[in-house]
């Protein structure tokens, strides 16, 4: 492969190592590689619990892996079992992306998940050391003594090879820090063989691959790229570049979406069986998104419901179903309540729940209210202004401040809902 046209940069893929426990550590006066703690998810939410992060220790001790369940746990003095906090967590992200800041300007800082960012220091490395693995020792020791938190380093030519340097080498490494670039890439990568370890390949794709007789990257880089076009689309011609460590994007490029759409998902707190208690949910969810299009001052032309079924169903070989239904352009919420409900009976057939997805799409910009001469115009224009009046309330006093009556009955979830961030605790107790 000839790399001389590809780009040539400096990238940081930088991560905070175990970092929702690493930040309860800190906060318990816990030395973050050493103390033994777990975050653990809300009990009553996930039939037991799920571990959302372990510290380095608990998962060399007790071999415990994420998304492990709270009777998986052993019963042990030494392990320390704490719920999450996401504001804390959030707050101490806004903390060390601004040290970030320090190493480059704010467009070439981009924020990857919570505990992960990118940083394109092309054109700054040179300024805080003589060479990109003394910036790095650099950043580390300038986060561990502001923050006390650990972060892993992975260096590269580009994204992607910076993202592979953090998962497969930096995060093993003594000094939490690798590099890779152009010319050692197939020295470093090829003879890996567990292809669902490389960012990307999940395993649907890796046992596609495998049916291709692709059993390591080295295989993948020496695979007709137009074979992997034809079998994977333009999926293909992505896994190709990513075997031979090429990486075109422009971080910085703005990507105008063809087809945005405004969505909420929930996970239920138990198996949902009565069909009440599962609309109730429905309705909650699409007011929501209803009030979201509103605030941008969109219209949407298509409801999307996907209704996800419980483990006993997943076993039978039902995983739920997704169906979506195009309708004249609103932002009434009862008028997608109704069309959503009505996706919901068409296809619903018993089956337990555990998970509701909706989203709105085809939106438009609103120009006006479009009223039906088939309803009455005094109703329809009491609802417009229902709508609106309950969104002045919540902009102004907050979501919690109004809600509708529906919530409170059985299975309802919108009053749960509102000291969550992200799915799971916000709040920044010890409790």
């Amino acid at each position: 492969m000839n790399y001389q046209d590809e780009p040539h940069g400096v990238f940081f893929m930088i991560d905070n190592k175990s970092f929702y426990a690493s930040v309860e550590s800190i906060k318990r006066g816990l030395n973050p590689l050493k103390s033994v703690l777990v975050v653990m998810s809300e009990q009553k939410n996930t039939n037991g619990g799920l571990v959302l992060a372990a510290s380095p220790s608990a998962k060399r001790i007790f071999n415990i892996k994420n998304v492990d369940r709270h009777y998986d746990l052993p019963d042990d003095p030494k392990l320390l079992v704490v719920p999450p906090r996401m504001n804390l967590y959030i707050e101490k992200n806004l903390v060390i992306n601004k040290i970030f800041n320090r190493f480059v300007a704010e467009t070439d800082l981009y924020p990857y998940s919570i505990d992960e960012s990118i940083l394109d220091l092309t054109h700054s490395w040179k300024l805080f050391g003589s060479s990109p693995l003394e910036v790095a020792r650099l950043i580390q020791k300038t986060v561990r003594k502001e923050t006390g938190l650990y972060t892993t380093i992975g260096i590269g030519e580009n994204p992607i090879q910076a993202k592979l340097a953090l998962d497969i080498y930096a995060k093993k490494s003594p000094l939490l820090i690798s590099k890779v670039s152009y010319d050692n890439f197939g020295s470093k990568f090829w003879n890996i063989t567990e292809l669902t370890s490389f960012w990307s390949i999940g395993k649907k794709t890796a046992k596609r691959l495998k049916k291709l007789s692709i059993n390591s990257l080295f295989d993948l880089a020496h695979t007709n790229p137009f074979r992997l076009k034809k079998e994977f689309g333009i999926i293909g011609t992505q896994l190709f570049a990513l075997a031979w460590g090429i990486d075109r994007s422009n971080l910085c490029e703005f990507l105008n979406v063809k087809n945005p759409s405004v969505g909420n998902s929930q996970v239920l707190p138990r198996d949902y069986i009565k069909q009440s208690e599962i609309e109730v949910v429905i309705k909650e969810i699409g007011q929501q998104v209803a009030a979201r299009i509103r605030h941008i001052g969109r219209v949407t032309g298509c409801v999307h419901l996907g209704i996800g079924f419980s483990l006993s169903s997943i076993e039978h070989g039902y995983s739920g179903f997704a169906h979506e239904l195009k309708i004249l352009p609103t932002d009434n919420t009862q008028l997608l309540t109704e069309q959503l409900l009505f996706i919901f009976r068409s296809f619903w057939q018993g089956e337990p729940i555990r998970h509701v997805a909706i989203s709105y799409s085809q939106l438009s910009p609103k120009l006006g209210d479009q009223l039906s001469l088939f309803e009455n115009t005094n109703l329809q224009l009491k609802k417009i202004m229902f709508n609106s009046l309950i969104d002045r309330i919540r902009e102004r006093f907050g979501v919690e401040a109004i809600m509708y009556a529906n919530s409170l009955l059985k299975g309802g979830t919108f009053i749960q809902r509102q000291s969550l961030v992200g799915g799971h605790n916000g709040g920044n107790s010890f409790e």
